[in-house]
C-alpha cells in the first residue's frame, strides 16, 4: 500500500482537528454560550472531564474520536456498506450524498429521528434562522448517522448526546474541510483493504510519538498516557503472515494433515519430520487466538482470513462463519482506547466483506481495552457483603486491586486468580439498579473481571508485535513494578511480553512475535534465554536485523521474528533464517520467501 499520502493526511488531520476542537471548546465554555443554555448536561460532563484529565487530554480525545469516525465512515462509504454516502458525494457531486438527498427532500427515516428531520428540513427550507443552514443540517445528519451505526458498532460509534457533539468541528462542507482531505487521502484504491485504518492510526500518533522521544533525550520518562503513542508500530503484512502462518496455520495443519490451507500460506515452514506430539484441536471453534497488544488489529485481520478458510474447509455455512470467528476465535487486548476501537472496527469490516447482513447480527468483536480501575477497602467490603462473600475467594479479593495502574502496566498484569468465568456470569446476572452507590462499584468489579478473563491463560495461539521500551524510558512506577514482577526480562517491555505471552498460551500452544533482537545476545537477558531454551521450543526464527520497517527507516530498530511452542522438545530442529543483510523491507521479504521456497532455512 502506498502510504505517503496517508501519512501527510493523518498528521495534518490531527493538527487541524486539535485546532478546531480547541476553538470550539472555548466557544461552548464561554459564560453566555448557547451551549450553556441548550445543553447544560453536556457542559457539566465536559467540565467534569476537564477537571478529571485536563483540558489538553479532553481536546486530544475528542479530536481522535472524530478522526476515527470520519475515517470509518469514509471506508464504509467507499465499500458501499452505508446505504447512502455519509461523508462521500455521489458520482459527479461535491457535497456528501446524505446532504444532497436531504436537499431533495429525501431523508432515511430509519436513520434520522423525526425531531431531527423536522429541524433539517426547516434549516434547508429557510424556515429556521441560521448563518450556515446547510452546515447545520449536515451536522444533524452526521450525528444521526453516527447514532444509527451505534447499533452495529457501539465500540466506535458511541451515542452522541454529550460534549463530543458540542465539540464537533464547524466546517465540514468546504473544500478546506477535514472531510474533503479525508476523501482525497482515502481513495477507493486505498480503501480496498481495511489495513488502511491501521496505517492512518500509526501516522495520526506519529508526531506525538516523536515528541515523546524528544523528551526522552532530555530524560523525561514516558508517562502512562503517552505509552500508546510511544510504543505503537504497524507491522508489515509479510511479517504478520510469517507469524500467523507458522502459529495458527501450523496448528491447523498438524491437526488436519490433508488440509489445503497450506496452499494460501506463502510463509509457512513445514516441520522437518512428521509430528505426533502437538495440541489437539477437535474443530475450528476450539482455536482461541490472542494479540495482547493488538493496536489497530493487523495481526487479527489476517488471522481472520486463515480462520475463514479453515471453517470453509470444515463445511460450515458461509453465512455463519464471520460470526463464529468473532465470537469464538479472535481476541485482542489493548491499552489505547482508540486503537482498540479501530481493531474492533477492522474485524467488523472483515466480517461484513464476507457476509452482507453481518451488521444486523450485532456482533461485538472480543477486543478488551484495559482501563485503570481502583477500589477502596470499605466499598469492596460493603459490595461483597451485599452480593455474597462466598463468591469472593482470597485470590479474587487480591485480584480486584491489581488494575489500579492498568494504564501503566497493560497486558503485563498477571491476575492472581485464573478462572473468573463462573463468578463473572453470576455477577452479570445480578440487578444492582436499586442501590446507586453499589451499582457503580458493581460496574467496576465487572470491568475488572472482564479484563481478568481476557488475561487468563487460555489461548492456543498468541501473536504480537509488543511495545518496545527500555528501562531509561520507563516512569518510576513502571520500572519498579517491572523489576519486581519480571526479574528475568525487566530491561525492556518487549522482553517482558515474551514471558507474558508464553504464560497466556495453553500447554502446547504457539507464541509468535516480532521483537527487538537484543534478547538473543545481551547478558541482561540470559535468564530469559535460559527459560526459552529449557522450558519451551523455538519452532522457527527469521533474524531480520535493521531496516525491516521502512516506515521508521535506518538502523533504529533491529528485530527478529520467531515462533515458540509452549512445550519443551529438546530434540526439535527449528528453522532459522538470517536476513540481516537485506537493505530494505522489500529485500528482506524477498529473502524470506526465497529461503522458505527453497527449504534452505538452517
Amino acid at each position: 500500500m502506498e502510504t505517503g499520502k496517508l501519512k501527510k493526511f493523518a498528521q495534518f488531520a490531527r493538527r487541524r482537528l486539535i485546532e478546531q476542537v480547541s476553538a470550539k471548546l472555548k466557544l461552548v465554555l464561554a459564560e453566555n454560550s448557547a451551549a450553556r443554555r441548550e445543553s447544560l448536561d453536556a457542559i457539566k460532563k465536559l467540565e467534569e472531564a476537564i477537571t478529571r484529565t485536563g483540558t489538553e487530554q479532553v481536546i486530544e480525545r475528542v479530536a481522535y474520536i472524530w478522526f476515527n469516525r470520519f475515517c470509518a465512515l469514509r471506508f464504509m462509504d467507499v465499500n458501499r456498506y452505508t446505504r447512502i454516502g455519509v461523508v462521500s458525494p455521489a458520482e459527479g457531486q461535491f457535497q456528501p450524498e446524505l446532504l444532497a438527498e436531504a436537499k431533495m427532500g429525501h431523508i432515511d427515516e430509519e436513520m434520522v429521528p423525526e425531531k431531527s428531520r423536522q429541524q433539517i428540513f426547516a434549516l434547508l427550507d429557510g424556515k429556521a434562522p441560521s448563518r450556515d443552514p446547510q452546515g447545520e443540517a449536515y451536522r444533524l445528519l452526521l450525528v444521526a448517522a453516527c447514532n444509527f451505526w451505534h447499533q452495529s458498532m457501539p465500540f466506535l460509534f458511541e451515542r452522541i448526546d454529550d460534549y463530543t457533539e458540542l465539540l464537533m468541528p464547524d466546517d465540514l462542507l468546504s473544500g478546506n474541510a477535514i472531510l474533503a482531505y479525508t476523501r482525497e487521502a482515502m481513495t477507493p484504491d486505498a480503501c480496498e483493504d481495511v489495513e488502511v485504518i491501521g496505517w492512518l492510526y500509526q501516522f495520526y500518533i506519529s508526531e506525538k510519538k516523536d515528541a515523546v522521544f524528544e523528551g526522552l533525550k532530555k530524560n523525561q520518562k514516558i508517562t502512562p498516557e503517552n505509552i500508546p503513542a510511544a510504543t505503537q508500530l504497524f507491522t508489515p503484512h509479510w511479517i504478520v503472515r510469517y507469524l500467523v502462518d507458522n502459529s495458527l496455520g501450523r496448528l491447523w495443519l498438524l491437526n488436519r494433515p490433508g488440509s489445503k490451507l497450506v496452499e494460501q500460506m506463502e510463509y509457512y515452514i513445514p516441520p522437518e519430520k512428521p509430528e505426533t506430539d502437538f495440541l489437539r484441536i477437535s474443530g475450528p471453534e476450539d482455536i482461541k487466538v490472542c494479540d495482547p497488544a493488538c493496536g489497530s488489529g493487523h495481526m487479527l485481520t489476517y488471522a481472520f482470513d486463515l480462520l475463514y478458510a479453515i471453517y470453509e474447509e470444515e463445511g460450515h455455512d458461509p453465512t455463519e462463519i464471520p460470526e463464529k470467528i468473532l465470537t469464538h476465535n479472535l481476541y485482542g487486548i489493548e491499552l489505547d482506547e482508540r486503537a482498540g476501537e479501530l481493531a474492533a472496527f477492522a474485524l467488523t469490516m472483515k466480517a461484513r466483506a464476507r457476509q452482507r447482513r453481518f451488521f444486523n447480527k450485532r456482533v461485538k468483536p472480543n477486543i478488551t481495552v484495559l482501563e485503570k480501575v481502583s477500589f477502596c477497602r470499605e466499598e469492596l467490603d460493603e459490595y461483597m457483603g451485599h452480593v455474597g462473600r462466598d463468591l469472593f475467594t482470597h485470590g479474587l479479593r487480591e485480584t480486584l486491586p491489581q488494575f489500579s495502574e492498568a494504564d501503566n502496566f497493560g497486558s503485563l498484569i498477571v491476575p492472581k486468580v485464573g478462572n473468573v468465568a463462573d463468578v463473572l456470569a453470576m455477577l452479570e446476572a445480578k440487578d444492582m439498579a436499586g442501590n446507586l452507590f453499589l451499582a457503580e462499584t458493581h460496574q467496576r468489579v465487572l470491568s475488572v473481571l472482564r479484563m481478568v478473563e481476557a488475561l487468563s491463560p487460555r489461548y492456543a495461539v498468541v501473536v504480537a508485535n509488543p511495545p518496545y521500551m527500555g528501562g531509561k524510558g520507563m516512569n518510576g512506577r513502571l520500572s519498579a513494578w517491572a523489576k519486581e514482577t519480571y526479574p528475568n526480562s525487566k530491561s525492556d517491555l518487549f522482553a517482558m511480553f515474551i514471558e507474558r505471552n508464553l504464560d497466556l498460551a495453553v500447554k502446547g500452544g504457539a507464541v509468535a512475535m516480532i521483537t527487538m533482537q537484543s534478547w538473543m545476545f545481551l547478558s541482561s537477558f540470559e535468564a530469559l534465554r535460559s527459560r526459552i531454551l529449557n522450558q519451551h521450543t523455538i519452532l522457527s526464527m527469521a533474524h531480520l536485523g535493521a531496516r525491516a520497517f521502512d516506515s521508521i527507516g535506518g538502523e533504529v530498530v533491529s528485530t527478529t521474528a520467531f515462533v515458540l511452542e509452549n512445550a519443551h522438545k529438546p530434540d526439535y530442529r527449528g528453522a532459522y533464517m538470517r536476513l540481516v543483510d537485506g537493505n530494505s523491507e522489500a529485500e528482506k521479504m524477498e529473502m524470506l520467501a526465497e529461503a522458505i521456497a527453497q527449504g534452505s532455512a538452517a
